[in-house]
């Protein structure tokens, strides 16, 4: 796996994407909708610009804006190697194998070594064939407030061209007095290395 990922990640240079980000929270009612346009750069670094957005204002500001800002520390050089799935920050144990999509993937057990935000504790599905990431669940590594008691999530990753790039997002939050909150991230639209390759090479990720 990571022998893959010292090959491919160089070699992608660069993308954009859109991303759809829905939370609802039936409990008190409220939804909010966010539709962003994402440009990344090698080795990891991010930018965000917000397309369309709609619902609760508070969502909006606390949530959606909060999790790219998050995102974008996180490809920070000096943050991006603590938050890699890798040796340095996680340890691993195989447990089993599964099929993804017609695929053989080898399931992994993965604990982290320190109690990081930007780390989670959960299983990781890797690729049988080229080791790619196709799927992660988890819980954070650390609990993101005292209000919250309970954080799962589930990231599936498809396979682009040598690329697997991330398709979904879906997590479950139990929060105290306001109970449970969906999210969903859609991840679609991605177009590759199109400015380093100075040619269109667009790859439909499904939403």
């Amino acid at each position: 796996m990571m022998e893959l990922d010292g090959l491919l990640t160089p070699q992608l240079r660069e993308y954009t994407s859109v991303r759809r980000y829905v939370l609802e929270n039936k409990r008190i009612s409220k939804r909010a909708e966010m539709t962003v346009r994402v440009k990344f750069r090698y080795p990891g670094h991010k930018e965000f610009e917000v397309i369309s957005e709609q619902g609760s204002g508070t969502i909006r500001k606390r949530v959606f804006r909060k999790m790219l800002d998050s995102e974008i520390e996180a490809s920070r050089d000096g943050l991006r190697d603590a938050t890699q799935i890798t040796p340095r920050n996680y340890t691993f144990r195989l447990i089993g194998s599964e099929e993804l999509a017609g695929r053989k993937s080898f399931v992994l057990e993965v604990t982290p070594k320190t109690k990081n935000k930007y780390l989670f504790q959960g299983k990781v599905w890797v690729d049988a064939e080229d080791y790619g990431i196709a799927r992660i669940e988890g819980t954070p590594a650390q609990n993101p407030s005292v209000w919250v008691r309970k954080t799962s999530f589930v990231h599936r990753y498809e396979k682009n061209g040598p690329f697997w790039l991330a398709v979904s997002t879906t997590s479950s939050t139990d929060v105290w007095v306001f109970g449970r909150t969906e999210l969903l991230i859609e991840y679609s639209g991605y177009r590759i290395n199109e400015q380093s390759a100075g040619k269109p090479s667009e790859t439909g990720a499904k939403e």
